[in-house]
């Protein structure tokens, strides 16, 4: 019998049990009472004898601010250290940008083609052409400020091997076969730039292997390369891409390939929650002496962050330009940052203003937002990219500032 149908006595035993249906006999309504007169009370009073004030309505609900534009249109003349900075030193950077943002949205087709005709030793003529295809735009967190922290990160420099022995005991993993990466935006366009990671289980997809997984489960076949420090791989993960100098004599550059899809969480944070250190004396230099100080609770440490990083290999051909970035793009060191591209168009040149970590020295240039991080979320909200080489590791390790971002958009 089809189960969509069913018999008339059915439904009358279904309406009465929903209805309540009774054959108990429903009582009699009670005999009418002589009515009573009303007895009056004497109005409550006070401690003087006052009859108190009436009790006080509820406070009305409070109205929510009206959420805050995460841009603000303003002027060069507002940007702090505009006229000092040496803008040519960011045109290499910008045109990078150019090459792809122009294929990308039209806004961008005519200042890039303007760009082709500027004389890039000319600084006067740099600024002039931001001044005139750009409208600076201060950005602006939702509550309303306009501050936020400036970070940053290094190209790694690492030893290896292609085949593991020795002191080359730490795999540097290639995308595994069975990881699968859904683009949301695809489908829901409120989700630009949102990608589900997982793998499949029969039919259903399943979260991936979590870094704690990984280290229980090794990924066999999938290693790239061995390297011989694990603490210096878990730092190239954060930094997402480095160097590798093989045991040959040959040097191969590693660039981010993929992640496992889990959220990146950053270790500093445990070690204010677990009261080991505050906050303010947390760096790459402090998290790397604890670590060396307390060996048997490294890998307690790096599984408070469940995402782990699949690189792929590239070739050196110059060893003077940096690793590409999410856009593609080589990175130019202290002219390229990672922003929250949810938020900031990735390439869009930007203004910086912040301080450097060893001296507080005032650091305020137009930098290019080529990268993005899994720390970097938020509006003003810059890592800042410090190039190849120990001071770049010293100056990124130390790097936690707060400052100001300005984004260029073109008119």
């Amino acid at each position: 019998m089809n189960a969509t149908r069913s018999s008339v006595p059915f439904l009358t035993a279904l309406v009465c049990l929903v209805s309540a249906c009774s054959t108990t006999p429903q009582p009699q309504p009670e005999p009418a009472r002589p009515q009573q007169p009303p007895v009056r009370m004497p109005p409550p009073v006070g401690p003087v004898g006052v009859p108190p004030e009436p009790p006080a309505q509820p406070p009305a609900p409070e109205t929510p601010p009206a959420p805050v534009a995460p841009l603000t249109p303003t002027t060069f003349s507002a940007l702090p250290g505009w006229q000092q900075d040496d803008v040519r030193q960011a045109w290499p950077a910008f045109m990078q940008s150019c090459s792809v943002r122009a294929a990308r949205a039209a806004e961008w087709k005519a200042p890039c083609a303007a760009a082709r005709s500027v004389a890039a030793t000319d600084a006067g003529a740099v600024r002039r052409f931001f001044e005139q295809h750009f409208v600076p735009h201060q950005v602006r967190n939702p509550d309303g400020s306009d501050t936020g922290m400036v970070t940053g990160y290094y190209e790694a420099m690492l030893h290896g091997s292609r085949k593991r022995g020795g002191a080359y005991q730490t795999p540097l993993y290639r995308v595994p076969d069975d990881l699968i990466t859904v683009d949301l935006g695809s489908i829901y366009p409120d989700l630009k730039n949102r990608r589900l990671r997982g793998r499949l289980s029969g039919k259903t997809v399943v979260p991936y292997a979590s870094r704690a997984e990984i280290d229980r489960a090794p990924l066999g076949g999938k290693e790239l390369l061995w390297v011989n420090d694990p603490v210096e791989a878990f730092f190239l993960e954060v930094q997402g891409s480095g160097r590798v100098q093989l045991d040959s004599g040959e040097t191969v550059r590693v660039g981010y390939a993929d992640q496992n899809g889990h959220p990146y969480k950053a270790i500093g944070r445990w070690f204010v929650e677990q009261g080991i250190l505050p906050s303010n004396q947390v760096s790459g230099q402090s998290i790397r002496a604890w670590i060396a100080a307390n060996p048997a609770r490294r890998q307690e440490l790096f599984n408070v962050n469940p995402s782990y990083v699949f690189f792929r290999e590239e070739k050196v051909s110059d060893p003077g330009v940096g690793p590409r970035g999410a856009l593609n793009v080589p990175l130019t060191p202290g002219r390229s940052v990672a922003i929250d591209r949810s938020i900031l168009p990735l390439g869009a040149p930007i203004w910086l203003s912040t301080t450097m970590p060893k001296d507080g020295a005032t650091l305020q240039r137009l930098v290019m937002g080529q990268d993005v991080g899994g720390a970097i979320r938020g509006a003003v909200r810059a890592d800042f990219f410090f190039g190849f080489g120990p001071e770049a590791v010293e100056n990124a390790g130390l790097m936690k500032q707060q400052g100001s971002l300005w984004v260029l958009l073109p008119k």
